[in-house]
């Protein structure tokens, strides 16, 4: 278990680090380099369009992989959605920008982003089930939390590489080559994790449906006919908490930078700060989704999440350091407390002969209805000269959604052997 926890936790982590590395020079430069004909703000969108690409994608990449994951075997998977987004990461550090290129650059750029987020949309099923269906059931919370630990270190070694760039370069220098960098940076650990992921072997779920012949033909359209209520709930759940993640790495980092006139070393230290903590949290909130449940931490996730948006907005719109980390931590706690424990709670509430096309596009759904418009529809919001309250009017309302479909799913933590005692000695 601890080497496909850290198998796991290392290609999560990789391919987040290609994914997050975007969405940080959306924030930075890319509207500017592969728009410039746009106003600031229009720059500023048409790159968090692009960002928003990748979400958009990234369903069709659970599709794409959950097929493979459900036909062929959850460590294919694995292989494969890392190849592929490494692959589209660096050809972005060596896109020619607008001035070069023209038109076509700003198309390719798409292209590009479109392929990152088809290899991410398979790389969180298989990464997830190979871990879970290993693990053993009273720990599955537990060992199934570290290739959710993987986002965190992804965006902190890509915000690392942004941030060392950002306070050692100038920045003409940083906008000509430096921002490219990060994005050539991602072939040595893609490579590093393919020679990982090689010697994992298969899910024993899978190898069990396979030898009794019972694996599903067309995966998808058994989803799509028997757990379509399922698909629907579990991505409006997660919803809240691409939101919040994304609010607070993505667009805040915009919003800071170009409406507060906070430096960028200053903006992506804070951020980073948080992000630590909450990769720490992580295994220890999955420890109680094993004692007391997944829904539980799910419903109280949401509900912290729905509190504390205005409060995020109001220490951010201080432009002081430590009050938008302590805003920027509350966030972050919320969001963690429900994502610690999803890596458990979705495969077990698909059969194992669909799950990995219904976790994953369960899962990359709800990062589209809260990830991909999250930095659009904040920065279009944002644009008086006031604190940006429909801003935290928006998260809270996809926090209230996101609580009434958790309220609609059903507890799937296994009974302990203690509680299973229980029940057979109650009397009938």
């Amino acid at each position: 278990m601890r080497r496909l926890a850290a198998a796991s936790l290392a290609g999560t982590a990789i391919e987040f680090y290609d994914f997050y590395v975007y969405g940080t020079a959306a924030a930075l430069v890319l509207g500017p380099l592969f728009f410039p004909t746009f106003s600031p703000l229009a720059g500023t969108l048409a790159a968090f369009g692009t960002f928003a690409v990748g979400f958009l994608s990234r369903p069709l990449g659970s599709v794409l992989f959950g097929h493979i994951g459900d036909r062929h075997g959850r460590r294919p998977v694995l292989i494969a959605s890392l190849l592929l987004t490494g692959v589209a990461t660096v050809a972005v550090g060596c896109l020619p920008t607008y001035g070069s290129l023209g038109v076509a650059a700003p198309l390719l750029l798409l292209a590009l982003r479109f392929l990152q987020g088809l290899g991410l949309g398979g790389e969180w099923g298989g990464a997830v089930l190979l871990t879970a269906e290993h693990a053993p059931e009273g720990r599955r919370a537990l060992w199934s939390s570290f290739p959710q630990i993987g986002p965190p270190v992804g965006f902190l070694l890509a915000n690392g590489v942004m941030l060392a760039l950002s306070a050692s370069l100038t920045d003409a220098q940083f906008r000509s080559w430096g921002w490219r960098v990060p994005f050539w940076a991602a072939a040595v650990p893609a490579l590093a994790g393919l020679l990982l992921r090689t010697s994992l072997a298969e899910s024993p779920q899978f190898q069990e449906l396979a030898e009794r012949g019972t694996l599903a033909r067309v995966p998808l359209f058994e989803v799509v006919r028997g757990h379509w209520r399922l698909v629907l709930l579990t991505a409006g759940g997660l919803a809240v908490g691409y939101a919040v993640f994304y609010a607070v790495t993505t667009w805040s980092l915009a919003y800071g930078t170009e409406k507060l006139g906070v430096s960028r070393t200053v903006m992506l230290g804070c951020i980073m700060a948080a992000v630590v903590i909450k990769g720490v949290c992580t295994p220890f909130v999955a420890m109680l989704g094993d004692r007391y449940g997944r829904r539980p931490l799910c419903l109280a996730g949401c509900t912290a999440s729905a509190v504390w948006m205005f409060p995020l907005i109001g220490l951010l719109r201080t432009g002081e350091p430590l009050l938008m980390f302590l805003g920027f931590l509350g966030a972050m706690l919320a969001f963690i407390t429900m994502f610690a424990v999803v890596a458990a709670y979705l495969p077990e509430l698909y059969e194992p002969r669909v799950r990995c096309t219904g976790a994953a596009v369960g899962y990359n759904l709800g990062g589209v209805l809260g990830g991909a418009l999250t930095p659009v529809v904040a920065t279009a919001v944002a644009t008086g000269d006031g604190p940006p309250w429909g801003v935290a009017t928006y998260l809270t309302a996809i926090a209230l959604l996101s609580l009434v479909c958790f309220a609609l799913l059903p507890e799937t933590r296994p009974a302990s052997a203690t509680e299973q005692a229980a029940a057979a000695s109650a009397p009938a």
